[in-house]
């Protein structure tokens, strides 16, 4: 079975896709920043990691040895109106959701290129595709990464290294719910705050996610872009149907 890297691989989603990967008899090295919180994870390898780090990230990969598969998932999102978003919040999303995953992808690809096989798989977001209210850098960030992703299966592709992009929607991991929220006391968005969980739509597991990642990676030829879900699956197609001429919302909203 492959040996698989995974990156915020301490909670939500990313623990998920170790157990899932470990219980399917992958050679998992799991990593975080902080390789304390990988503690019980019946994993091959815990590993410290922090994609913003240059020398973090190239440590681990001689740490982990041979790795077939890059499963690039760490990530955090803010909660703001970009009119009053911190700038200094939105260049650490872009630090972390996108570079972040670029500087890993740049640390792994030159073995896989050299050997003519590996895969990257990087979660993404349905806000990839598409944009909500209150919750635009991260979405900015993650568009950032699906163009880089794209870019990647492209040009690594050539060399035999298969990407994929994974979008879930709304996923239980706990995420929405640690993020920063970025709002002055009488906030004109406030309401718009509040109408959000109406636009998030139906909610999905870690466990979801995971069995996708999984899934993907033990496909021979998998989708450049796989939607996690059937909630994911339906608003990517109203998007896509969508006119592009006017903003997209997945749903009505009053405020």
């Amino acid at each position: 079975m492959p040996s698989v890297l995974v990156t915020g691989a301490s909670k939500g989603i990313g623990r998920a896709i170790a157990l899932e990967l470990s219980a399917r008899g992958h050679r998992v090295i799991a990593t975080a920043r902080r390789p304390e919180t990988l503690a019980g994870l019946p994993v091959d390898q815990r590993l410290r990691l922090d994609v913003t780090d240059q020398e973090s990230v190239d440590q681990a990969v001689r740490d982990a040895g041979d790795i077939d598969v890059l499963v690039s998932n760490a990530g955090e999102t803010v909660r703001a109106p970009l009119e009053s978003v911190p700038l200094a919040e939105v260049e650490r999303l872009f630090r972390l959701n996108a570079l972040g995953a670029l500087r890993v992808a740049q640390a792994v690809l030159p073995a896989m290129r050299e050997r003519g096989a590996g895969r990257l798989v990087f979660v993404s977001s349905i806000q990839g595709r598409l944009v909500l209210p209150m919750i635009g850098a991260y979405g900015a960030s993650k568009w950032a990464l699906e163009a880089l992703a794209e870019t990647l299966a492209i040009e690594a592709g050539h060399f035999g290294v298969k990407v994929s992009v994974v979008q879930p929607g709304a996923v239980s991991s706990g995420g929405g719910e640690r993020a920063k929220v970025f709002l002055s006391e009488n906030d004109p968005y406030a309401p718009l705050y509040e109408a959000l969980p109406a636009l998030r739509g139906e909610v999905i597991t870690p466990e979801d996610v995971a069995a996708a990642v999984a899934d993907t990676i033990e496909q021979p030829a998998p989708a450049l872009r796989v939607p996690v879900g059937a909630p994911a699956e339906k608003v990517l197609r109203a998007r896509k149907e969508a006119p592009e001429d006017e903003p997209f919302l997945a749903a009505e909203l009053n405020w």
